[in-house]
């Protein structure tokens, strides 16, 4: 991948951070009347972006046709636990973040393991750090709000 398309993954990667921050923001300073709206944004967007994240590894697993056979099916099946993640913050909005917050650090963490075996290059795992640390401050703080200004 050549400097432009590094680049255009961290304008893209940071643009994705745009609602975490507006929504955690906006739940500290808008009318207690309209706080649920945020607060439901909030976590119904960090369910579409961690379930994003297990799709990452079947793209992986399906362009890799030279890796074996064990290691494309454990990128398929880590895949969908990040989606399984998502889902179970639905369950209880009170500890849907505390899910969610759990489930961006463990999918960073097994990232960070997988991505070196995939071979992808190095600035893309900083990159996912970076995110990774946004979304979790954006969640954390969205939950604190919930608790605070109800």
């Amino acid at each position: 991948m050549n400097s432009f398309d590094q680049q255009l993954a961290n304008r893209l990667g940071f643009s994705g951070l745009i609602p975490f921050v507006f929504l955690s923001l906006a739940c500290w300073i808008v009318h207690p009347d309209w706080l649920g709206y945020f607060i439901k944004g909030q976590l119904f967007y960090g369910i579409a972006i961690l379930s994003f994240l297990g799709g990452l590894h079947w793209g992986v697993a399906l362009m890799s046709h030279n890796r074996p056979p064990g290691e494309i099916r454990m990128a398929l099946i880590w895949g969908v636990i990040p989606s399984v993640f998502a889902w179970c913050s639905m369950i209880h909005i009170g500890i849907g973040f505390l899910v969610q917050i759990v489930g961006f650090v463990v999918a960073y963490q097994v990232d960070k393991r997988l991505y070196l075996r995939y071979g992808l290059p190095a600035w893309f795992l900083v990159l996912r750090f970076r995110l990774t640390f946004v979304v979790v401050m954006a969640l954390a703080l969205t939950f604190i709000a919930a608790n605070v200004r109800v």
